[in-house]
């Protein structure tokens, strides 16, 4: 295990971007902001150091990013306060801490830096690593036990569904063939595997042909697209008036949910030619970015992770009095 304060090994994804699209909610005294996905606490140091008044609660369901981010905070003493938890118990995490609103909240969804550059978590395809996959290794299933035990229609609905991936009927017969031989335990075999099971033409282009397999499993393992679904409504159950939410998201799956859940709340629900719109009915979430903003060329040259990443930020401009 390493030791003392980590020294950050990438730049955190538009970092600058989310403390401005925060700051008109958060720079005033007493405001509680949210990094519902702390990881190695980037961008949560940049919100302490940015907004001197600020308190931060801080949540992740790794408890290796919870110790390695405490010592990078600690400086911070108690404006800092770090939670063992998935980000869909934003509501109930708030409410032990007495806490009933929060004015920001801010998640960087995926797979952190620290689980890509840990071999041994087995997350990346780049290198060979057991099969495990849990962002938080002391419960759930694990990636080995996924390919080992699913049928092979479950298998191919979650690299068809989770990982878009055109051929997933054809890479999972070869799984089910070869676990018959030898269960899967490490990542290089996978990866063989399945560029072996894509036609040739088709691996020429679109990076490693195993990128879609291994987000499916990841994304089925941890219950990822469960979780998000969950966690924006949650999320903005405790958000305050005035208070904005900053999302970033990595793959279309979940931009396409957290598009859903601030178009809903940005959208009126009165029938149609109604002279007089009730204020049950009218937008409580007002969009502030247009559609989804994406990084700059200068910071993906700086940054390669930065690449995919797209952007989502709301406010809330009404009660709905669901809470608090």
């Amino acid at each position: 295990m390493a030791t003392g304060t980590p020294e950050p090994k990438h730049v955190p994804v538009m970092l600058q971007r989310c403390m401005d699209a925060l700051a008109p909610a958060i720079g005033g005294p007493g405001a509680v902001v949210v990094d519902a996905t702390l990881g190695l606490g980037g961008h949560s140091e940049a919100l302490l150091t940015q907004f001197p008044e600020v308190h931060l609660v801080a949540v992740d369901r790794d408890p290796e990013a919870l110790r390695l981010a405490g010592e990078r905070l600690a400086p911070f003493g108690d404006r800092a306060t770090l939670v063992h938890a998935v980000y869909d118990e934003i509501p109930q995490v708030l409410d032990e801490l007495g806490i009933a609103r929060v004015q920001g909240l801010l998640f960087d969804l995926g797979v952190s830096s620290m689980q890509l550059d840990e071999a041994e978590r087995g997350f990346a395809y780049a290198q060979d690593a057991p099969l495990d996959m849990r962002m938080d290794q002391s419960r759930g299933i694990s990636a080995a036990e996924v390919l080992n035990t699913y049928s092979h229609g479950a298998l191919a609905r979650i690299l068809k569904v989770y990982g878009e991936e055109r051929f997933a009927g054809k890479i999972a017969s070869v799984i089910v063939r070869e676990r018959e031989k030898e269960p899967f335990s490490t990542s290089a075999r996978l990866v063989d595997l399945v560029r072996n099971a894509i036609p040739a033409a088709t691996r020429r282009t679109g990076g490693n042909p195993a990128k879609r397999t291994f987000q499916a499993l990841r994304i089925e393992v941890n219950g990822e697209l469960e979780v998000l679904d969950r966690a924006i409504p949650n999320a903005l159950e405790v958000l305050a008036v005035g208070g904005r939410i900053a999302v970033m998201s990595y793959q279309s799956l979940e931009d396409r949910l957290v598009k859903q859940h601030f178009a809903a709340g940005a959208t009126s629900t009165a029938p149609p030619g109604l002279p007089f719109v009730p204020e049950q009915h009218q937008p409580w979430l007002k969009l502030i970015t247009r559609g989804a903003e994406l990084a700059t060329e200068e910071e993906i040259e700086q940054n390669r992770r930065a690449a995919p990443v797209r952007l989502r930020v709301a406010e809330r401009i009404r009660s709905t009095g669901t809470r608090g």
